[in-house]
């Protein structure tokens, strides 16, 4: 996935930034990505500061953002105009569709927030008492099933959904997971430098201050934080980490039931499977039996007392965001504020807006493509990846280093790929999901709840490859290696980011590079892994996996050179499918480019020449910046490079922009020895 892969932008991004009132279209103007440039700065030392030099200054991060970029705009401008739909819907009317009722009474509900400050915990009431009521460790199984299912404890203690079996991707089978982390990574659990001890402190006191807020005493509070620190740290140095987690075989551990329950004796799967509603299944993928080890261990070891503790934190924990002001605010003093940098907590509709596109967001994006997305913008994207696919075709019958047998592989992989653009074909069902606009704790627990029974329920039964993982009014794509399809919601398909108007550089630059980027997730290294049809199967030759592999080591050690913050580096084994995507994607946009535009006079524009513009409008999609704070959780947990390397780091590989530019040997946008995988 390109996370925040934002392909070109113009100054129409900023102007509605500055009134807090929703948008009726969104906006457009023609392209001044010159604007944002710093003409001072030599491309040929550093690219992003003369492609981008002028972005942080006339977008400084807003105090609700822990980070400001392209993409970050583009999500703000769509999410004011859902804002304006939204605000319509909620003021009723027999007029009304069934899913504007939905989504108009969902948001009218959370926007009440004097009824959910009067409210206060009570919403958590029942889970409490039934908490309290836990006799010994034998009833958790049932407790835990009651949380998953009502779907907004999804994490609590380990994880449980339906994925599609590795072997056979036609498939959906049961997949249990480690989980049971309220930090966002198990990395904060293990490593031993001072931030993360400090973090860890920090951590331990929010959790106390949350039970506070429940109506435990100081004293008891800070007892049973320091429960939940113990119970989770165990459970953290019991998990993958999220480099081991990209290696999908370190995933892939198939048990029956029987053997589920004979690796954790000491919790109960059949009541755990009988609350939670899971349809019958005899296989069951655990993607961490270490977790579940540890899992078991931990629930002969602990006391009740413990475990009480543990509960009532995940539950206040996941809760929070629906509850009263108190508790919206601690979880996030320490979670937005202290771990990410935001100076200021969003404002309501922004928070409401974002949970309506999260629990009913096929309802709301029909809304948004029926107001925003064409058929000719859905046929213009079509025609840029099929552009992008017949390069990658042409790359795979050239490479030298791929044999006969990998290379006939690949095209098939490549020839079934399916290319998803803007919406799906047919939209979710809501209508068994009952929405009013004066009760917001109900109206989350019945969307959860619908989501969660709809996930499960696939368990055993074949799957549906018209579904996709995001809602159509996100900016951002993705590739998936085991439904082998290429993902464009209509969010991102928007001018000025995917803008028609514009000459065929800028748009190949950026769109181009995007669409190249999720193309070539499905040979990077954890892609390749996956066939034609998506199954984990190792249909490489020897000679041809160690010469990729030769390859993408070129990358892994030139990123591992970056600094992110301090003195932490890049975790390039963590980011290297990124910046294999990264790097192949703009190679691929590059190629295509020249060959759609092959025999026509292209002029230069704004002082740049139409190469200069390609490379101009790859570049910009990258244009943000980040509070510190941000950029060491993300080196922690993100698998993308900063934004800087992911422009930087691509262009000193290619020979085109250092001839685009007049680079010369010895200056840093040139490598002695550049990286080409594809």
């Amino acid at each position: 996935m390109r996370l925040l892969c934002a392909l070109f932008f113009t100054l129409a991004l900023s102007c509605a930034l500055a009134q807090e009132t929703p948008l009726k279209t969104l906006p457009y103007t023609p392209s001044l990505e010159t604007a944002f440039m710093d003409r001072s700065a030599n491309p040929c030392v550093n690219f992003y500061q003369y492609a981008c030099g002028n972005w942080n200054k006339l977008n400084p991060i807003p105090a609700d953002q822990a980070a400001w970029d392209v993409y970050a705009k583009m999500a703000d401008d769509n999410l004011r105009f859902l804002w304006g739909t939204l605000e319509q819907a909620a003021r009723g009317g027999s007029a009304r569709t069934a899913n504007e009722q939905k989504i108009g009474d969902y948001f009218g509900a959370c926007m009440d927030t004097a009824a959910i400050d009067a409210a206060g915990a009570k919403p958590l009431d029942p889970a409490l008492a039934r908490i309290a009521a836990l006799k010994s460790t034998d009833d958790i199984g049932a407790y835990i099933g009651e949380q998953h299912r009502e779907g907004t404890s999804r994490n609590a203690l380990f994880g449980f959904t339906s994925e599609q079996d590795f072997d056979n991707s036609s498939q959906m089978m049961a997949f249990a997971a480690a989980g049971g982390l309220g930090l966002p990574d198990r990395d904060y659990y293990t490593k031993t430098d001072a931030k993360s001890q400090e973090i860890r402190q920090r951590y331990v006191a929010h959790v106390a201050r949350m039970l506070v807020l429940l109506g435990e005493n100081a004293s008891d509070a800070d007892t049973d934080a320091r429960a939940v620190m113990q119970i989770e740290t165990a459970f953290a140095n019991a998990s993958l980490t999220r480099t081991e987690k990209r290696n999908p075989y370190n995933l892939k551990h198939k048990m029956s039931r029987e053997e589920l329950q004979r690796t954790t004796p000491a919790f109960d799967w059949d009541a755990y499977l009988k609350a939670v509603d899971a349809p019958a299944f005899t296989t069951v993928n655990v993607t961490e039996p270490k977790f579940f080890d540890e899992l078991n261990r931990q629930l002969k070891a602990r006391k009740l007392a413990e475990w009480r503790a543990y509960f009532r934190w995940h539950l206040v924990h996941s809760h929070a965001q629906f509850l009263s002001s108190p508790f919206e605010k601690e979880s996030f003093a320490f979670y937005s504020e202290y771990l990410q940098g935001a100076k200021a907590m969003p404002a309501r509709w922004k928070k409401c807006t974002r949970l309506v596109d999260h629990q009913l967001g096929e309802a709301l994006g029909q809304v948004f493509v029926a107001k925003t997305f064409g058929p000719q913008t859905k046929q213009d994207a079509l025609q840029m990846v099929e552009a992008i696919e017949a390069e990658m075709k042409r790359d795979l019958e050239d490479l030298s280093w791929m044999s006969e047998p990998t290379r006939q592989q690949a095209l098939a992989k490549l020839g079934t790929m399916v290319n998803k653009i803007g919406y799906p074909d047919k939209w979710r069902d809501y209508s068994s999901v009952e929405i009013t606009p004066r009760e917001f704790m109900t109206d989350v627990r019945h969307a959860a709840a619908f989501e969660e029974h709809r996930t499960l329920n696939k368990i055993g039964k074949p799957v549906d490859r018209s579904e996709w993982g995001m809602t159509p009014p996100t900016v951002n794509a993705y590739y998936d290696p085991q439904m082998n399809d290429i993902n464009f919601p209509a969010g991102v398909l928007q001018p000025p980011l995917f803008d028609a108007k514009l000459d065929a550089a800028p748009n190949y630059g950026n769109t181009g590079s995007t669409m190249g980027h999720e193309l070539t997730h499905g040979f990077d290294d954890e892609g390749r892994q996956f066939d034609a049809q998506g199954n984990l199967r190792d249909w490489w030759t020897a000679a041809d996996a160690k010469a990729f592999e030769d390859r993408v080591a070129c990358v892994r050690d030139q990123y591992a050179q970056y600094v992110i913050v301090d003195d932490i580096h890049i975790n390039s084994r963590l980011t290297l499918g990124e910046d294999v995507a990264d790097l192949g994607g703009t190679m691929l946009a590059y190629l295509a480019w020249k060959h759609v535009t092959a025999g026509q006079d292209l002029k230069p524009q704004d002082g740049l020449t139409p190469d200069q513009r390609f490379f101009v409008g790859m570049a910009q999609w990258a244009c943000g910046d980040e509070r510190p704070e941000l950029k060491r959780m993300r080196a922690i947990t993100d698998p993308h490079s900063p934004l800087e390397y992911r422009v930087n780091g691509v262009v000193a590989n290619l020979p085109q922009f250092a001839e685009a530019f007049g680079c010369k040997a010895g200056q840093p946008m040139l490598r002695t020895k550049p990286c080409r995988v594809w």
